[in-house]
């Protein structure tokens, strides 16, 4: 459904908005890359799986595991130990999340007033992080064992911050006043 508005009606609105661009050029969604780390999965496996099919509800995607490159004592970590699960989505799954995130989760925030429009990195990407995984309505309360960050990355084909921003706000994505 935000796939079908981006094509038909939203890039019609940017084109109308800045007259001199090129279609192909306009600013898209390219990826969604989605981290959750589990910092529990060096001692237990039972918490890595849960936190495993966790993301997978989620996201509808099987997750890919991350392990550590290299080992610091420091924080106790050893080479190839478990660190965290991450998904990438594209395609019609990666507007399905969007439209879950912008017009679900999002309002399900306590105190909710818009997420920070200083969150871009050079690239134009965004990154925005969800403090707590039972926001998303496909988490069953009854099976979380530990409460645990979720991190968002929306990846935008954008030549500026500013390209960013216009898509976002065209897709409905809640901003601060």
């Amino acid at each position: 459904m935000l796939k079908t508005d981006y094509q038909k009606i939203i890039s019609e609105k940017i084109v109308k908005i800045q007259p001199k661009r090129n279609v192909f050029s306009l600013p898209k969604l390219t990826k969604v890359v989605i981290n959750y780390r589990v910092t529990d999965a060096r001692e237990s496996a039972e918490s890595l799986a849960s936190a495993e099919t966790e993301i997978q509800a989620i996201t509808g995607q099987k997750a890919q595991l991350c392990r550590a490159k290299k080992s610091i004592s420091t924080f106790k970590l050893r080479e190839n130990d478990p660190l965290a699960l991450k998904v990438t989505l594209r395609g019609a799954r990666m507007y399905d999340f969007v439209e879950k995130l912008f017009n679900l989760v999002l309002p399900r925030l306590r105190d909710f007033k818009g997420l920070s429009a200083n969150a871009f990195d050079n690239a134009g990407n965004y990154n925005l992080t969800i403090k707590d995984q039972t926001y998303f309505p496909e988490i069953d309360l009854n099976k979380v064992t530990k409460i645990r960050p979720i991190q968002v990355t929306l990846c935008i084909s954008a030549s500026s911050k500013e390209d960013s921003k216009m898509l976002l706000s065209a897709l409905g994505f809640p901003f601060e006043k």
